[in-house]
């Protein structure tokens, strides 16, 4: 008895290697991508691991939680962290990186989450990136939300160490991810003595079993189907056009930040700012005192596939997430979204308006399609 998917021929190096080539287009990128088989924990992990020591001093910006996990990595690492905390429902700005290049001319490594989909904020990395490259600071970037729903550039940006995952809106898989490295991540890896080495988490192990060797040989038996997979969902960006793809998240966005308004219910975006409002993922805000996690699962009840969920840990209490990525990244889904919170909010006893909502979101979504002349 065969199996499609259990009984295909081995993944070869000369296939793992085309689709790093792929990867590296999407990024439109020139350095070494390496794709890690494991989620993207392990690169992000591994490149902090990799360039931090105890002669690092590291401007860890926190925008939500996975801010704070890096601040714990480089710490664990003897790195010297100053962290650079805003509130959740905002973001980091390069006035204020350049603040704390300026209170700390020491800093010589910086990491950054491009988008929070957890707390749906987007940091304006270009903008950062000017003040990081000023002051010739390492640059590492969690990009694991963003890639697929905006522009990320590690060579325009000058971004030293660019973590992405397919999992979000590339609507790809999570068993595997990739990191752009710069020359110059290399070789603060190579300096490092504490920098991984015969580790899974190691860079330079992949730098040089693998890069330097030609891309010839692998180090170990690749992910098979994550990797095929992640071929399949680079071919369908490809297919569709990455600002195609990208305008969907966006219009997505929009369409449900627009909604939320209109519906009432006492539901609003988390994120105040639009220009500052992950096109990934939409965070709304209860403040009728219903519990969110309540209303999300009245909502599930009605449709267990819709892109809802709470917010984590204490957020659960107030924070929605519409997760409209990847195949969700459409009108149909914020729609329905939409529709479900309306009715638990009316569950719940309060007045909603879910035909305005409906409209809003409609009319957000073709506005924000047409301005890019995109079908979506």
């Amino acid at each position: 008895m065969t199996h499609p998917f259990l009984d295909l021929a081995p993944l070869g190096a000369a296939q793992f290697a085309s689709i790093e080539d792929r990867v590296a287009r999407l990024l439109r990128t020139e350095q070494d991508v390496v794709i890690m088989q494991g989620e993207a924990l392990l690169p992000l992990e591994g490149a902090i691991r990799g360039t931090a020591g105890p002669g690092t001093t590291a401007l860890n910006v926190i925008t939500g939680p996975y801010g704070q996990t890096f601040g714990n990595w480089l710490r664990d690492c003897g790195a010297t962290v100053i962290d650079l905390a805003v509130p959740f429902h905002t973001a980091v700005t390069a006035g204020q990186i350049a603040a704390a290049f300026e209170e700390h001319p020491a800093i010589d490594f910086v990491s950054l989450v491009h988008a929070e989909a957890a707390t749906g904020n987007t940091n304006p990395v270009a903008e950062i990136a000017e003040v990081v490259r000023r002051q010739g600071a390492l640059f590492y970037l969690d990009a694991v939300a963003s890639v697929g729903a905006e522009p990320v550039l590690p060579d325009a940006w000058g971004v030293d160490l660019c973590v992405i995952g397919a999992q979000k809106a590339m609507g790809g898989p999570a068993g595997v991810s990739a990191v752009s490295v710069s020359e110059r991540a290399w070789a603060r890896m190579a300096a490092n003595p504490a920098a991984p080495r015969r580790s899974y988490l190691s860079l330079l192990d992949w730098k040089e079993r693998w890069i330097d060797g030609g891309r010839s040989a692998l180090l170990h038996a690749p992910a098979q189907l994550e990797m095929l997979a992640l071929e399949a969902c680079v071919e369908r960006i490809e297919a569709d056009g990455l600002e195609t793809v990208m305008t969907r998240h966006r219009a997505a966005a929009a369409a449900t930040r627009a909604g939320a308004r209109a519906l009432g219910g006492g539901l609003e975006p988390y994120v105040h700012a639009d220009h500052e409002a992950a096109p990934v993922a939409t965070t709304l805000r209860t403040l009728s005192g219903a519990v969110a996690s309540d209303l999300v699962a009245l909502a599930l009840n009605q449709d267990p596939t819709l892109p809802l969920a709470a917010g984590g840990g204490a957020l659960a209490a107030e924070m929605i997430r519409v997760n409209h990525y990847g195949v969700d990244a459409t009108r149909g889904a914020v729609q329905a979204s939409l529709a479900a919170l309306g009715a638990a909010l009316t569950g719940r006893g309060l007045a909603v308006d879910t035909a305005a909502a409906l409209r809003a979101a409609e009319e957000a979504f073709d506005r924000t399609v047409n301005a890019r002349g995109t079908d979506a």
